[in-house]
């Protein structure tokens, strides 16, 4: 029974030093790596709320730095046709706050985190259902924002800060982090399935097809919701509404956009139907 009772007291010291077991060793098996220091994978799934014991702050500085090096040299070295200007584009895309959300909503990272936030707890429900509703196509999006729902940056944050923890355990081996992380990060966005900014080819459109005129944006504000009309001679073309201003305009651009489709559309079948009866006649 002694034995039974020490036993008992060694692991609740270690889960409380390490973090549960299981946690540890489910994010070793994701990641395909198991950790010399459990300390520093449980640093990386700590958040302040939780005044135990560090939080991951420090090592989330580490992460951003080390998957930016990670990541550059990937790119750097599998395509040697991409220029600084799509080097920089793609890197931003693949490392942003909206890209690395949505990794750790994909392997579901924030269950491991400890936490003391019902507050934010909530919030990141909220987001994770608004990335479980998204389209696998819809990745080419994420770098000028995926949805109405603002990415989480605690999410972001955690991948960020296990990426440091496996750097800083394995000594700082940045081939083996790329390694790991290359396939944790999948779908990387490419130049291939990158979406153009809605916003740019709302502007392209009008300059190309109307005689060089230039949609506006028209703002107001209801408590937490911002709408965004685009305009053309006074004319609102698209209407978008969102908790973000930046994606309120996004939507608006988007709207004009499925609307002009549309009315192309129409007029396309009006005018297969006249040559129809046309040739009826």
């Amino acid at each position: 029974m002694e034995d039974d009772g020490a036993a008992a007291a060694e692991a609740a010291a270690a889960e409380k030093h390490f973090g549960p077991l299981s946690a540890i060793e489910e994010i070793e098996g994701l990641l395909g790596y198991t950790f010399r220091d459990p300390s520093l994978l449980t640093e990386s799934l700590t958040h302040g709320s939780h005044s135990d014991l560090p939080s991951y702050q420090r090592l989330e500085f580490v992460g951003d730095a080390v998957l930016g090096l990670a990541f550059t040299k990937f790119l750097y070295f599998s395509d040697p046709s991409l220029g600084s200007g799509k080097l920089t584009v793609l890197r931003s895309a693949n490392l942003s706050t909206e890209k690395l959300a949505r990794v750790a909503v994909r392997h579901q990272l924030y269950r491991y985190l400890r936490r003391h936030s019902a507050a934010l707890d909530q919030l990141v429900v909220e987001f994770t259902d608004s990335v479980m509703a998204e389209r696998e196509e819809e990745i080419g999006e994420l770098s000028y924002g995926g949805s109405n729902n603002k990415a989480r940056k605690v999410l972001a944050d955690m991948v960020e800060s296990i990426a440091a923890a496996v750097y800083i355990d394995c000594n700082f081996d940045l081939e083996l982090v790329w390694k790991i992380f290359r396939v944790i990060m999948e779908p990387i966005i490419t130049m291939e399935n990158m979406n153009e900014h809605p916003v740019t080819i709302l502007y392209e459109f009008y300059q190309k097809q109307k005689q060089g005129k230039r949609p506006e944006f028209q703002y107001s504000a209801d408590g937490l919701l911002h709408t965004a009309n685009a305009v053309v001679d006074g004319v609102v073309i698209g209407t978008g509404v969102s908790p973000q201003k930046r994606m309120a305009k996004l939507n608006a651009a988007r709207d004009a956009l499925q609307k002009m489709s549309e009315m192309e559309a129409d007029l396309s079948s009006i005018s297969e139907q006249q040559q129809h009866e046309q040739g009826e006649i």
